[in-house]
């Protein structure tokens, strides 16, 4: 289960099993712009399709409320380009 987190401009979007976690970072520039900054996968998360899960809750959040996401995370600009689908909510 992904949690979503929040706290003034900044959040994550995390997964936790086993006492480790995997995260995606972002910052609220704008009620209707998030700035997708940093995913981190530990190697006990590694093959399991955590950092593309945490990717796909940030794009159906961006969907339901409203908001366009700046890929500045690698990895998640890495994920942009794999799913042309999901153009409609990254700001470029």
């Amino acid at each position: 289960m992904i949690s979503r987190e929040v706290s003034g401009q900044t959040g994550r979007y995390v997964i936790r099993a086993g006492g480790d976690e995997a995260e995606l970072t972002c910052s609220f520039t704008t009620p209707n712009l998030v700035s997708a900054d940093h995913t981190f996968v530990p190697e006990s998360f590694r093959g399991t399709g955590a950092g593309l899960a945490l990717v796909t809750r940030l794009v159906a959040d961006a969907r339901a409320e409203g908001f366009k996401i700046v890929p500045l995370c690698p990895f998640v600009n890495a994920q942009r380009l794999r799913h042309p689908d999901w153009a409609d909510v990254f700001a470029l």
